[in-house]
């Protein structure tokens, strides 16, 4: 028996915040380096040289710059994601006069999916900036973008945007943010469904049985998919958030044209290594701790 609508949308926005806790503290690292690499790619030879500089100048530490943001990001980006996956998914059934809780293709839930994140890119936009901005703050001390020896706290920058731009500077980078995660959770969610339906049609079995190594390679098939198409909106998207805070208020549009004029096409593509070394584990962590809690919820709410 499906539970009520509203004990069902507790259990997907729960079920999605656990998927993020376990996203961030599987690839904090590797998403540290992405930001530096993609913010100021002339500065490290590649991905292995911006993780021991970063080590080397401000230690393990340096690596978990922008945790605490990354948290909040991620596990209110996921929860909310999650639950209007499950909203959108009644959606689709909607649209497509289908009987409700009846299973969608695969197509289908890809589609719900692109449609949920737009929700889900209203709450990540401020805390992924405020994440980026703590992750290349070293580097805009660097550059002489800021002032040396400013504090690089989550309440710093809060109160430095809050200063500057007002409660809507939070919202810079909010087009690009929903330009990437439009179509990038489109192929997410599609790519994460087909691996399933791969992988049950192999073993004899149904989507929800194939074992934890699957689903964790289903998860970060998905995350592959989603950065291989978004990565160069992903790029624009935190230069404009981090150079920002030196008083740089450019567009998209400007700023990729900026980048392409002066750095060329490659330029998007940097931290491009990390971001998929990343992938795999933090994404095939996200869907293993969203998949088992939700089953758990589920089977304590009795549906």
């Amino acid at each position: 028996m499906a539970p009520h609508p509203l004990i069902q949308a507790v259990i997907d926005f729960s079920a999605g915040a656990i998927g993020g806790t376990a996203c961030v503290l599987s690839g904090q690292p590797f998403d540290t380096a992405k930001v530096k690499m993609q913010t100021f790619p002339t500065m490290y030879r590649g991905f292995i040289h911006c993780f021991i500089s970063t080590f080397k100048q401000v230690g393990l530490s340096g690596l978990y710059k922008g945790t605490t943001p990354a948290l909040i990001a991620n596990i209110s980006e996921n929860a909310v994601l999650f639950l209007s996956y499950g909203l959108c998914q009644d959606a689709v059934r909607y649209l497509t006069r289908m009987e409700k809780g009846a299973d969608l293709s695969d197509i289908q839930k890809a589609s719900a999916g692109s449609l949920a994140s737009i929700f889900s890119a209203m709450a990540l936009c401020p805390t992924e900036l405020v994440k980026c901005r703590l992750q290349a703050m070293h580097e805009m001390e660097a550059t002489g973008k800021v002032a040396r020896g400013q504090r690089s706290t989550v309440w710093s920058v809060v109160q430095t945007v809050l200063k500057t731009n007002g409660p809507l500077g939070f919202y810079q980078g909010l087009t690009s943010t929903i330009a990437r995660e439009f179509p990038g959770y489109f192929c997410f969610f599609g790519a994460y469904e087909f691996c399933r339906s791969t992988f049950a049609q192999h073993m004899g079995t149904d989507k929800d049985s194939i074992g934890i190594l699957p689903l964790m390679f289903s998860g970060g098939f998905g995350g592959a998919c989603l950065w291989l198409v978004v990565y160069p909106i992903d790029c624009v998207k935190s230069r404009i958030q981090v150079y920002s805070l030196a008083g740089r208020q450019e567009g998209f549009m400007k700023t990729f044209t900026g980048i392409m004029r002066t750095e060329g096409f490659a330029a998007l593509y940097s931290g491009l290594t990390p971001t998929m070394i990343r992938t795999f584990p933090a994404n095939g962590a996200l869907f293993l701790a969203y998949e088992y809690s939700r089953k758990f919820l589920m089977d304590a709410a009795g549906a």
